[in-house]
């Protein structure tokens, strides 16, 4: 299919597979759904969600005991200030800031002892996604935590591409939290190993971006192949939008389209939902 409208001059061919769960060879089943459709030139978009859930990295929120910031943080900061003035700065949906208001405490606390113990404070006071952890698309109370080498795995997949089909392709591991960008100024939410993107600080790069407006895509947390931090960006959009969001863009959607708690989703329920982890992405003549 071609992308809605987004950018006219890049054609997007959304790439269906099974579910990943921990253990499946990724590189393989990437392998195997773009041979016969990739071509030389093409840019691969994979979700960073996806192949951190396929390698094992997801951890089960259940297991942590939250301490007395973590509960704090949740309390006051998520309940008052991101259910509150900040949320409404940030322009967030009014039932984003239902949701926030209401955020579960003991199950939010123990979601943000996870962020304070793998990515630190400032990540931590994010309202969602912080530092690129994920509850969308996973089940019961895991979720999936970002790749600490996201460059090497784009190498791995682009090789074993050329390896079997033959075909030269560059490769971008995509992160649907958002960048903001103003001109040639790229924020990222999080370190990412794209060049040109600039990391301020956990959650102070969303707030700023929301406040002022400016432009925001899709994150390349790795870029193989794709010098230019704005087309990098502009890819990763298309592919995010492109892809869809699985069982749900987050974990209250997922559950309220699934029909169960927000710890209730099931293995054999994210299986029966339709994924698109894959994206073909095809610069068509005149952009460069």
């Amino acid at each position: 299919m071609a992308s809605k409208g987004l950018e006219p001059r890049i054609k997007a061919i959304r790439v269906r597979t099974g579910y990943w769960t921990p253990g499946t060879d990724y590189v393989a089943e990437i392998v195997e759904a773009v041979r016969g459709l990739v071509r030389d030139g093409d840019i691969i978009a994979v979700s960073e969600k996806a192949i951190s859930t396929a390698k094992g990295l997801i951890v089960d929120e259940a297991r942590f005991k939250p301490g007395l910031l973590a509960r704090l943080i949740v309390r006051f900061w998520v309940r008052r200030l991101w259910g509150g003035p900040l949320g409404r700065w940030a322009r967030l949906r009014v039932r984003t800031l239902r949701n926030l208001r209401h955020y579960p405490l003991e199950l939010g606390a123990r979601h943000k002892e996870v962020a304070l113990r793998y990515v630190g404070l400032l990540q931590a006071l994010r309202h969602y996604s912080e530092g690129g952890i994920d509850a969308s698309n996973l089940p019961y109370s895991y979720v999936a935590l970002p790749l600490p080498e996201a460059s090497r795995e784009a190498e791995r997949i682009a090789s074993a591409i050329e390896e079997e089909t033959g075909k030269r392709v560059s490769v971008l591991i995509v992160d649907s939290d958002k960048s903001f960008s103003w001109r040639n100024l790229h924020l990222a939410p999080r370190r990412v190993e794209t060049r040109g993107l600039i990391h301020l600080g956990g959650f102070l790069t969303f707030l700023l971006g929301r406040m002022l407006r400016l432009k925001a895509r899709a994150t390349p947390v790795a870029s193989i192949g794709i010098g230019n931090p704005d087309l990098a960006l502009t890819l990763a959009e298309v592919a995010d939008r492109v892809r869809g969001y699985g069982a749900g863009r987050t974990v209250w959607e997922m559950a309220r389209r699934l029909g169960v708690e927000l710890t209730g989703v099931t293995w054999r329920m994210l299986r029966r939902v339709e994924h698109h982890p894959i994206v073909i992405l095809r610069l068509l003549e005149g952009l460069k």
